[in-house]
């Protein structure tokens, strides 16, 4: 049964809050504003000490779409929005 947009949402979220606490160590914040399931694309805002961070990229590329990729694998790519 394929996940419907709500249930991958959720899964999102859910790892979301996961990675949030290593970013919050770090003085930063990452907000999940929207997963598209047709195309598997998840935009976020990344927040706090993330704001202007030159690892900002590697966060987001490396840290976030990496895992998620590999833990909800309908997520195709992780783009930041302001």
């Amino acid at each position: 049964m394929a996940k419907t947009s709500e249930m991958l949402k959720q899964e999102v979220a859910g790892v979301l809050d996961q990675l949030k606490e290593g970013i919050k160590m770090h003085g930063g914040d990452v907000e999940l504003v929207d997963v598209d399931a047709a195309t598997g694309k998840v935009s976020v805002r990344l927040l706090g000490a993330c704001v202007g961070c030159p690892f900002s990229d590697m966060t987001l590329k490396a840290g976030v779409e990496e895992t998620l990729r590999e833990l909800v694998p309908e997520i195709t790519q992780v783009v930041a929005v302001e």
